[in-house]
């Protein structure tokens, strides 16, 4: 057994573990109303959004949006192809891996731009949603939207977001399904570009890592309106992956 890399170019359906990984999600989030739903087109994160939405109480028949933006980052010649393969194509480059285009591939610069292109039409699209003029003026805190609302499920967490849901009321409640290095680049999109607010209890390895399967990071933004939208961003959590837990303690009964 090895691990390959799928990217773009290999399009497979998810893995049995990867389906009761998605369930494990959906049940953690099936409490959640969302307001609008986004997927990339890839099979494996459309499955995974059906599983999500499947033990959702609010919102199983919401439409789910299918953009090309949200794809996994594309590997060229290296997809299919084991993870050494690409290791050793980097060291070989004398690159390190993360930041390794093989050929065919796509750079993190233009990773980061699809992200940056998606999210300046998610800030829009809540904006004209919210029947906001173009030349209207926001009051700071008046136009609010979060990824992945973890309301009732802030435990382990600090004061962050119990401050957050007991204070606002949010616009809208979005989620987003895509890919691990792809939300490794729109993560650092957002801390390094955008300024986004870390809590205490995330370590600056963490915010760099590429997600678990399933995993779930959680943001809270805020857009206010001048000439251009700025959104203020605050992180709740990313890449929790503690719904998968009782998998770990079934695989190891």
């Amino acid at each position: 057994l090895f691990r390959s890399l799928q990217g773009q170019g290999i399009d497979e359906p998810l893995s049995e573990t990867g389906f009761r990984q998605a369930e494990a999600a959906g049940s953690f989030l099936s409490n959640v109303k969302f307001t609008h739903v986004f997927s990339s087109d890839l099979i494996r994160a459309k499955q995974t959004t059906a599983a999500i939405l499947g033990d959702n109480k609010f919102s199983k028949d919401i439409k789910i949006s299918l953009d090309t933006r949200l794809r996994e980052r594309k590997y060229g010649i290296a997809e299919g192809k084991p993870l050494s393969e690409l290791k050793t194509r980097a060291k070989a480059a004398g690159q390190q891996c993360p930041k390794y285009t093989p050929p065919g591939g796509e750079t993190l610069e233009e990773v980061r731009t699809r992200a940056k292109d998606f999210f300046e039409f998610l800030c829009q699209l809540i904006t004209e949603e919210k029947g906001q003029g173009e030349e209207s003026v926001m009051e700071p805190g008046s136009e609010l939207f979060s990824s992945f609302p973890l309301v009732n499920h802030s435990s382990e967490l600090d004061s962050h977001l119990d401050n957050y849901s007991s204070n606002i009321v949010l616009d809208a409640n979005i989620l987003m399904v895509s890919h691990g290095a792809y939300m490794r680049n729109w993560i650092k999109y957002f801390l390094e570009d955008l300024q986004c607010v870390l809590p205490s209890s995330i370590k600056k390895s963490r915010e760099l890592s590429v997600s678990p399967n399933t995993g779930i990071s959680h943001f809270i933004i805020n857009l206010e309106k001048g000439k251009t939208i700025k959104p203020h961003i605050t992180c709740i959590c990313i890449n929790r992956h503690d719904h998968l837990l009782n998998l770990a303690e079934i695989g190891r009964a």
